[in-house]
């Protein structure tokens, strides 16, 4: 997932201000009404004072965020004087005397906010990772001045009309493509962001935007204190039979950490919980620990269906404020899909083959728990334990056979290796840079080639109090080179949890496949090599991004990986040639789900996005529309509504869950033309890649860039292909 933190500041970003939930970001945001420059010193005289947020980052790599001098007390003074900094700059651009052109405007605004970007930076890291009592009532303060902030600058009027005229300026034949994309980008995000309303409407999408930021922020703390608070403990380790010793000895640390030595601890987090739910002979304690997490955010005092309501008739109002029938409507505009009406089409098509999966993947569970004397009806609990069992039986293949062979660090190692072979990075570990936890390392990437620096990127892979669940990347600064060159810097952070001391962590295979993702994503930023920020690395619409994170998933299972970086944490033996045939003859087992969980999220997001104005209870509107679409009994929704993040703790995913297979049509298509191109290594066809996808950021239209890189527009039978829903393609 793509972690786009807390609200972004470069002006030329400010469409969706509040954007980005989780693969989901935390937004964080609250309900007073303070002028967001009030009782502002200048930047200079904070700085002065001593507040290591407003300084330039120094140190080597270009600089480096001093994580090492952040405390929480600096955070509000240094978000308030960067926005007056930030104000400043637009009014002197706002108001310049000379004609508007694209340097002393665009290229102007482009240079603008840099103070506020390296403060909100890191308080977005602060947020997703670090996340304590003391720092939510910073985010409770500043979120919705953050909010007001930001359409102070889309409804600046002067500021609008120089943006408009650079972008209607009848000669642009001495522009490159570049500068023409980031005029369109910037008229096309403050005209969306309402810089065409009358005062009178700008200001109520205002009230709206600072209300919704606060129901953001009580929405992610709920979530998170749940995720915190909650556990399943467990006094007995006779009932963790079925779990492998090191998931045993994993819930015993996390019991330990708690100070219940001699226990064993479930915490809240999808890594903690998804292991029980696939091997503990405990039926009780797999539905104990499937409530825990389905029920986050849905009762007692962290209970969210009322924000919910109330974000959702917010939403309506704003899209109808500017000119849009519905939410979705509005933030399908720029997207690839273009409407609602694309994204339901797609989602639809997929769900039939899905489900009739479903039920054929029911029946063989049932086969199996009726052989065993069960005797029971398949519940949500039951699904991934026998799924797993139908796996070992049909396909000889359990999953506790493959995770000795899954090491974290080795498949870490291997990532570095894939990078090297199709991007020509090398990374190398520096000790040299401050970190915000003792959990996170950093690499230098360099170029292989050249030996040029090219970024750092940081690792923070365990799960702690305070941090969100999930799998996300960030990029803490932007590569760019239209003022000078400034490389990257980039970060990858999961939830694994750790094991004994001096153990190493094994994970799952789709775990592996997510530390692929992500670090796709990371890919994405520092291989980018553009001109102007607002254009570079993930700046791209939300259901492309997902497209160069998911097409790296390939590679985690080539056989070059394997057998470099998938060997047994006690023998050192690669993982044998054997097991991987199974693992691939089960490739497509259990799709049914999988499809299925999210696609439900997906259909859910876009309904009530769709549903306009009315009153909503979202508890019913999840029930009754699961209902009509024919959602089997025996999965429940990947996100149900009341924790869905990516959805309600920002506008990011909102009306736009559906990116992940909107992408995923672009990522099969695209894996197959490594497989037409000679295989995922082929040189060629990584060189296309590199040079039309990774590189380019959103300087051209993704659609002409795919194009481009494929030869034509992506076709969706690859995807019903992948998923077994339909016959593999002959090539």
């Amino acid at each position: 997932m793509l972690n786009r933190d807390s609200f972004i500041v470069r002006t030329g970003a400010l469409v969706l201000a509040t954007a980005a939930a989780g693969c989901a970001t935390m937004q964080n945001q609250a309900t007073t009404s303070d002028s967001p420059a009030s009782a502002a010193a200048p930047a200079t005289t904070a700085a002065a004072s001593g507040n290591p947020l407003l300084a330039e980052w120094t140190g080597p790599y270009g600089g480096v965020p001093p994580f090492d001098q952040v405390r929480i007390e600096h955070f509000q003074p240094a978000l308030e004087a960067g926005m007056a900094q930030q104000l400043a700059e637009v009014e002197r651009i706002a108001n310049n005397p000379q004609p508007p052109t694209f340097q002393n405007t665009l290229a102007a605004l482009e240079g603008a906010g840099r103070t506020l970007n390296r403060v909100s930076t890191v308080y977005g890291i602060w947020s997703a990772n670090m996340n304590t009592p003391e720092f939510q009532t910073v985010e409770r303060q500043m979120a919705p001045r953050l909010a007001a902030f930001s359409d102070q600058i889309t409804q600046n009027e002067a500021l609008f009309r120089r943006i408009e005229a650079v972008y209607n300026a009848p000669d642009k034949s001495s522009w490159t493509p570049e500068q023409q994309r980031l005029a369109w980008r910037y008229y096309t995000n403050f005209v969306r962001a309402g810089a065409r309303l009358d005062a009178a409407k700008k200001a109520r999408l205002s009230e709206i935007n600072q209300r919704l930021a606060g129901l953001y922020t009580q929405f992610s703390q709920n979530v998170l204190k749940d995720e915190n608070e909650q556990t399943v403990v467990v006094e007995n380790e006779a009932e963790l039979a079925g779990l492998p010793q090191s998931l045993r000895d994993a819930a015993a640390a996390a019991a330990a950490a708690r100070g219940m030595q001699g226990k064993w601890v479930i915490t809240n987090t999808r890594s903690s919980t998804d292991p029980v739910l696939t091997y503990a002979d405990n039926r009780e304690l797999r539905e104990r620990v499937w409530r825990m997490f389905v029920n986050r955010g849905d009762a007692g005092a962290t209970d969210n269906n009322a924000i919910i309501s109330e974000i959702l008739k917010l939403r309506a109002e704003r899209a109808n404020l500017l000119g849009y029938p519905t939410h979705a409507h509005w933030r399908l505009e720029n997207a690839m899909a273009g409407t609602p009406e694309k994204a339901m089409e797609l989602m639809e098509a997929v769900w039939t083959p899905a489900v009739a999966r479903v039920r054929e993947e029911v029946a063989d569970m049932r086969q199996v728990a009726n052989a065993e004397g069960a005797n029971i009806t398949i519940e949500p609990w039951d699904y991934r334990y026998y799924m797993e069992k139908v796996r070992k039986e049909r396909y000889d293949l359990d999953q506790n056979e493959v995770k000795p062979y899954l090491q974290l660090e080795r498949l870490r190692e291997g990532m570095f290796w894939v990078a090297g072979e199709l991007f020509g990075f090398d990374f190398t570990p520096v000790t040299n840079v401050p970190v915000f936890h003792p959990d996170v390392r950093v690499w230098e990437v360099k170029d292989r080639a050249t030996g040029r620096h090219v970024g750092l990127w940081y690792f923070d892979p365990y799960a702690r109090p305070g941090k969100r669940s999930g799998a996300w990347m960030n990029a803490y600064r932007a590569q760019e080179k239209f003022d000078r060159p400034v490389t990257t810097i980039v970060s990858n952070n999961s939830n694994f949890v750790k094991g004994a001391e001096g153990e190493p962590v094994l994970i799952s295979w789709d775990d592996a496949r997510t530390l692929f993702h992500e670090f796709g994503h990371a890919l994405h930023g520092l291989a980018s090599d553009v001109n102007y920020p607002s254009l570079s690395g993930t700046a791209v619409p939300r259901d492309y991004v997902e497209f160069p994170s998911q097409l790296l998933e390939h590679w985690m299972s080539t056989p070059e990986v394997l057998q470099r970086f998938a060997v047994h944490y006690q023998t050192g033996e690669p993982i044998p040639q054997e097991l991987v045939d199974r693992i691939e003859r089960a490739s497509t087992f259990n799709q049914g789900f999988a499809t299925v969980e999210y696609l439900a999220s997906g259909l859910i997001d876009m309904k009530l996005h769709l549903a306009g104005g009315r009153d909503i209870d979202p508890r019913a509107f999840e029930r009754e529309t699961l209902a009509e679409l024919g959602m089997p009994r025996e999965i429940v929704m990947r996100h149900r509504t009341p924790h869905f993040g990516h959805v309600f703790a920002g506008d990011g995913y909102s009306a736009g869950y559906y990116s992940y297979l909107w992408s995923d049509v672009i990522t099969a298509d695209a894996a197959e033309a490594f497989i037409e191109g000679g295989g995922f290594y082929s040189p060629e066809v990584a060189r296309r890649l590199r040079e039309n996808i990774f590189s380019v950021g959103n300087t051209i239209d993704p659609a002409e860039a795919y194009r481009r890189f494929r030869g034509r527009d992506p076709q969706v039978e690859a995807l019903m292909r992948k998923r077994g829903f339909a016959p593999p393609a002959s090539h």
